[in-house]
Parts: C-alpha cells; structure tokens; sequence
C-alpha cells in the first residue's frame, strides 16, 4: 500500500509521481529514479569512466570504399578525408600509446591536430561526409550551425554549446566525447561583415570566429551541463578538445570570384601584363585554393590557420543525382521500395522519372538535399491512400507523377493490365 508521505529525499518527488522509490536499509531515505540517473550522469562528468585504449583504425583505402557505400561521386574530397582523418586518429594512437609506455617517451615526436575545412555548393554531401565519417570509426558525433553562435556575452548560443551536443552524444562519457567529430555547418556565414575596421562589435562574425579559435585547437573548456549561458553557481563540465577533431563546412558563395580575381590580378604601368584566366567551372577554382583567399572573404588568419586540411566539393549533376537517388545502401528510391513492401506493394519506378526529379532538383539549386522534399510531395497520395486499397499489389512513378501531379499506373491483384485509375486524392 502506498505511503502518502513517502518522497524523494532529494527533489521531494512523491511517491505517486516517480516510476520507483528506492528506500534506504533503515527505510529513513529514499530516491526516485530520476535523480538515480542524474547521480550517474554526474558520476560520468567527473571523469570517471573507463579509461579508452586505442582506437581500432581502418586504412585510408578501407574508409574510402566505406564512404563510396552511402556518398556518391567527390572521389577527390573522400581520398582526401579518408587520410586526414586516419591521420588524425593515428595521431591519438600514437599518443595513447606513448603515454602508456614509458619506453616511447624519449623518442616522442609531438603531432600537430589537423582540423578540416569543406568548401562546396549546398546539397553536395559535406554534412553527410562527416556524419558517415564519424560511424565508419565509431566515434561520437555532433553538428552545430555556425550562424546562431555569438560572442560570450550576446544574444544567442555560446561556442561551448557546440561542445555539449557532442557530451550528450556521447552519453556523458567525457572520454569517449573527447575523441569524437564535431561538425560546425554554415562556417563561410561568420565572416567579418566589412574589411574596414568598426567601432561596433561583430559579436556573429569576427567574434565567433576568435572565441572558437581556442576550442578548435586544443583547450579544455568548461561547458554547461544544460546548455544556455554559464555562471557561477551552477556545475560545469570539463573537457579536453585536444583530441577531438573539428570539421567545418560551407559554401562560400562568391569564393570563386576571389580566386578568380587573385589569378587575374595586374601590375601597375604602361608595360603591365595582364594576365587572361579562362572560364573555369566551380570546383576548378576550388582546387586553387589559397588561405589569402579565405582571409580576402573574411575569415581571420588564426582562424584559417588552425584549418589545415581544405577539401573542395564538387557542385552535383544530373548522372551524381540519379546515382544517389538509386545506388547507396540507404538510396532514397530504395526506401520508399522497402516502405511499400511492408504494405504487400511493389512500388516502381521508371527510368524517365528519376530522370526527371534529378533534374527538377538542379533545377531548383537544391543538390542532393532537395531530392526528398520532391520525392515526398508528389508520393504524398500514394503512400497516403495506397495501404486502404488491398487489391493494389504494383504501383509505377511516370515522368508526368512528377512533372503533372497525374496519377502513377497501378496494377490491382485481378487484372494484370495497367489502370488509369488511380489512388483517390
């Protein structure tokens, strides 16, 4: 029978409210559930999970042929990754393993962290390179948007909260966070907003960009365990960014004009050169790529220098598309396959069709992120009234589906010829 005045001894949580009271030997105290975990939470911040070996690390070829599972097409930036990531993790298993053998210390060599910067138009992969990265070697994962970060003190999340998404991840294992990827999206919008010097704060620019220098390149860094703004009384969590390697990604529209300029540039006098540079597409220009280009667009030198590892992404065509929408393991024709044949439906779909929602996509400058938001609009009828109808065992996407809104041919379980009529809308 349920005491009235059993509560947490902790938060005074009634009985009534919490899964499970845990009472002491003496029955004098008790705990719910709730702070139970909270205690553990606090256990792990402390530093008092297990202490990690050394990470089992695949070959630079063997991360390579992983990505070429679920990321179609930029073969360059994936040769280029795929080192700097094993680079990096051989770097963290070098150390681990000098610091666990005495013998190794005399002859340490101390390795330099090389953080990556991704550079391509929207829609071309960069999130899913770092996401896909990050479970191909079993690490924690974070990603964060750059443009709502500020400087300490303004409006808006503070740098560390990049940190804590990455601790929560990680369940609260602050070993295991410690040797995670974080990916920073949309880095090419910090950029200082002028060249000229202002009497104003750039708290969303140059602001941000200084106050990640630090937790970029190695610091440890006190975050709050709730996020938000941190003060005095409350308990923060520490952690190293040493070893945790940060990815940044953006499209630096305009960067090619940069680039362009800088190789057409002109000397003063009546006996000047001028030099002529041919039409070039856009990865062209971004596998020229200097750091004066990135300080000319608005990123400061420290900043810049603390991203060795530049990687220029491929803008996608219409073969890219079409590729990604069929061949990964997890292609976006292939769901919506599975998803019908839970319903006993085979769904289908035409040449011409995936065709056409490729284009579509390049069409509306989407990239590959744009594929799903056409495929969902025009499968909406289908995948909403199909499961009624248990005579449907095929249904055909045409080109019209996605150029007319018509209806898709079905073939009901009576007849084996193709119908006009269609799903009900």
């Amino acid at each position: 029978m349920e005491n009235k005045d059993m509560r947490c001894s902790f938060c005074g949580k009634p009985q009534r409210l919490a899964k499970k009271l845990i009472s002491s030997p003496n029955s004098e105290a008790f705990i719910c559930d709730d702070c139970v975990e909270i205690c553990r939470d606090i256990m792990r911040q402390t530093g008092e999970s297990k202490q990690l070996g050394k990470i089992e690390l695949p070959s630079p070829d063997e991360i390579k042929k992983e990505l070429d599972k679920y990321i179609v097409g930029q073969d360059d930036a994936k040769k280029v990754l795929s080192v700097a990531v094993y680079n990096h993790y051989k770097r963290i298993n070098y150390n681990t393993d000098c610091a666990d053998n005495s013998a190794n210390k005399e002859n340490f060599v101390e390795i330099d962290k090389s953080n990556i910067l991704m550079v391509g138009p929207t829609g071309c992969g960069k999130t899913l390179l770092a996401k896909t990265l990050a479970r191909i070697l079993k690490v924690p994962f974070a990603t964060a948007d750059a443009t709502t970060l500020t400087q300490a003190g303004y409006v808006g999340d503070d740098v560390e909260n990049v940190l804590l998404k990455l601790i929560q991840n990680a369940d609260y294992d602050i070993k295991k966070a410690e040797r995670g990827i974080i990916y920073i999206d949309e880095i090419d919008k910090i950029t200082k907003k002028t060249e000229n010097t202002s009497i104003t704060r750039d708290v969303s620019g140059e602001g941000v960009q200084q106050a990640l220098l630090k937790i970029i390149e190695s610091t440890v860094a006190t975050v709050p365990p709730q996020g938000g703004r941190k003060h005095p009384q409350q308990e923060n969590i520490q952690i190293d960014t040493t070893n945790i390697l940060f990815i940044c990604g953006g499209a630096f529209v305009g960067l090619d004009k940069v680039i362009k300029n800088r190789l057409s540039a002109t000397t003063l006098g009546f006996n000047a050169s001028v030099k002529k540079v041919k039409e070039e597409k856009l990865e062209d220009y971004f596998k020229q790529i200097q750091p004066q280009d990135f300080i000319k667009y608005g990123l400061i030198p420290e900043f810049v220098g603390r991203l060795p590892v530049v990687v220029g992404l491929k803008d996608l065509d219409e073969e890219a598309l079409i590729k990604i929408l069929t061949q990964p393991q997890n292609a976006i024709v292939k769901q919506y396959k599975k998803l019908m044949e839970m319903d006993n439906i085979e769904l289908s779909f035409e040449d011409e069709a995936i065709k056409t929602v490729a284009q579509k996509a390049i069409e509306l400058k989407t990239g590959a992120r744009g594929l799903r938001t056409i495929l969902e609009d025009h499968m909406l009828n289908v995948m909403y009234s199909a499961p009624e109808d248990k005579t449907i065992r095929k249904i055909v996407i045409t080109p019209k589906v996605i150029t007319n809104n018509e209806q898709p041919i079905i073939i009901r379980e009576k007849s084996e010829e193709k119908l006009d009529a269609v799903v009900n809308e």
